[in-house]
């Protein structure tokens, strides 16, 4: 990656991030007034943790200890110039049914009809490689034909040896992926491994549009 490229993710997140909307039904979504990125994944796959590190502010997206927690679309905006959204946790059921369908249902419907989202990040955990939930959203994202990129999450929690073992594995199932972006990112929010040159990326898709 480009040095240019890597100064233009720091410079873009360096600058103001505000938390705009959390939205439990389409009619909460904000208006698509700028171009969009959501980090989707199994609950406790680290989303809010990525968003903290790539904008360098521990507390703008709440973390939480308890799988599931976060049951709304939140909406960051980022130097108005991009919106971040933090999409609500799949794969846990802890909570009551109902809830469960509403939240998945607001989720698939802004995957399936949200002109600005220009790309989904779709974080997996490294311990755990891609399960069938991820496999699911994965369809449904080529389905709708929304641009999606594997994020490996908890990159410091694999030796070498296992997470090119885990690379090779997921390698292998985007490529049968339409929709998938061709690069995989590795990231440790904790190590702060990898999220200079996804700051980077994501600011490419800012300056594009």
């Amino acid at each position: 990656m480009e040095q240019d490229d890597l100064e233009a993710g720091r410079l873009l997140f360096a600058r103001p991030c505000q938390f705009v909307a959390a939205a439990n039904n389409l009619r909460a979504l904000p208006e698509m007034t700028r171009p969009e990125i959501a980090f989707a994944g199994r609950s406790n796959v680290g989303k809010s943790s990525l968003v903290n590190a790539l904008t360098g502010r521990r507390m703008l997206a709440r973390t939480s200890q308890t799988p599931g927690r976060t049951r709304q679309l939140i909406f960051f905006n980022l130097a108005d110039r991009i919106d971040l959204v933090d999409l609500p946790g799949y794969g846990y059921a802890s909570a009551p049914k109902a809830d469960i369908k509403a939240w998945t249902k607001l989720t698939r419907q802004f995957l399936s009809g949200r002109q600005s989202l220009q790309r989904v990040f779709l974080l997996i955990d490294s311990r755990r490689g891609i399960g069938t939930a991820d496999e699911d959203v994965m369809a449904l994202l080529n389905k709708t034909a929304v641009s999606f990129a594997v994020v490996i999450t908890k990159a410091d929690k694999l030796k070498v040896p296992e997470m090119n073992k885990l690379l090779e594995n997921t390698e292998q199932k985007t490529a049968k992926q339409v929709a998938a972006f061709p690069k995989i990112w590795v990231t440790s929010s904790e190590k702060d491994i990898g999220i200079t040159e996804l700051r980077a990326h994501i600011a490419g898709l800012a300056l594009t549009h």
